[in-house]
């Protein structure tokens, strides 16, 4: 599964902090900044990138040790020379090298080293979108703020060309935020715009109840976790009353363990699930839910979790290498001052890869 490459490979870790364009308000509070590293591989004149960037408050891997971990991980590695020995391998590799408490750290390496054996040139799937040949449509992205703010970034959204618009709700008052939706539902049928909403955990067990009956009244299409993640025998009960389609996404969070993540599954029976590979612990561990929503015919769809370009970019090529239809949560490139140049655009609703773009990581 493993080996030494004919060129040792050399890594090295960039600490990076992304600046948010705007105050991006959630019901945990309001993001300035995003802390990430960016990890570069080096073997034979190629150069690979992966990212592994914990989300405060939020990521299993969120300790002030997590820099200190993955730095003797990739010492480790570079005197052993002990790398995976070809493409196919790199995931089992990972799961095997990476402990299950660094979940972002494994989505790196998965990435860098798919990277690396593909040439160095940002290919992590060798997929149409990679080529230009394909995009992938996109739910714009509302954050929370004041109802002018909000209203702001939905009229923009709706100009874009977006055809899924997904809101957060749960920290400003909630009669606003309803106000917000019938606005935009007045103006375009459930055919014409799909509207999703994410509460973060915001609501106790019987206001979720009483928002889900509010949310079926305007046809949306889903929201993402009602209550507060680690609650299963009450998101259960809001899911068995298929009012409004429910979403699980921080609860999927630290279950990393197959049999747990099984039993969470078809304990809950949710709608949908969302997935993150930062959070959940990469490729392979995204496709190891697929699973088994597919074996509780459940639905899902991908998700970033704040990455700058760099992770955008492998999770929207995973996305495209797994065929979805549906809107994905691919869009977060947009939101800082300071990200990474890249082929990634958005484009009347979908994120494209414009190959004549060069990459412009200026970090090596």
């Amino acid at each position: 599964m493993s080996t030494a490459l004919s060129h040792p490979v050399n890594f090295k870790v960039y600490p990076y902090q992304l600046a948010f364009k705007f105050d991006a308000g959630t019901s945990r509070g309001v993001l300035k900044t995003k802390d990430t590293w960016l990890i570069k591989l080096e073997s034979g004149g190629k150069v690979a990138w992966g990212e592994a960037g914990p989300l405060k408050g939020l990521s299993i891997d969120d300790v002030p040790t997590f820099q200190e971990e993955i730095e003797k991980k990739l010492e480790r590695w570079e005197s052993l020379q002990e790398v995976p020995d070809r493409l196919d391998a790199i995931s089992q590799w990972a799961k095997e090298q990476v402990p299950d408490h660094l979940p972002a750290f494994r989505f790196a390496m998965e990435t860098a080293f798919r990277d690396l054996f593909q040439g160095g040139i940002r290919k992590i799937f060798d997929t149409p979108f990679f080529n230009g040949a394909e995009s992938i449509p996109i739910n714009g992205l509302v954050w929370m703020g004041e109802e002018d703010f909000m209203a702001g970034q939905m009229e923009e959204k709706l100009k874009a060309g977006f055809a899924c618009i997904k809101m957060k709700i749960g920290a400003i008052d909630y009669d606003r935020e309803m106000n917000l939706l019938h606005r935009l539902r007045k103006q375009f049928t459930a055919n014409q715009l799909v509207l999703r909403v994410d509460a973060n955990g915001a609501f106790a067990e019987d206001e979720a109840a009483e928002v889900l009956r509010d949310l079926k009244r305007l046809e949306i299409h889903s929201i993402e976790q009602p209550v507060k993640a680690g609650q299963w025998e009450a998101m259960a009960r809001l899911c068995a009353q298929e009012i409004t389609p429910i979403a699980l996404d921080e609860e999927l969070i630290g279950v990393m363990a197959a049999s747990e993540r099984e039993l969470l599954m078809k304990t809950i029976l949710p709608q949908f699930i969302i997935l993150k590979p930062t959070l959940v612990g990469g490729i392979q561990d995204s496709l190891d839910w697929i699973s088994l929503a597919n074996k509780y015919s459940q639905g899902w769809w991908m998700t970033s979790a704040l990455e700058s370009n760099i992770g955008l970019n492998a999770i929207t090529q995973l996305t495209s290498f797994l065929q979805v239809k549906m809107p994905q949560g691919l869009g977060t490139g947009q939101l800082y001052h300071n990200n990474f140049g890249s082929p990634l655009t958005i484009r009347e609703g979908s994120i494209h890869y414009k190959n004549e773009l060069p990459w412009e990581i200026g970090l090596e």
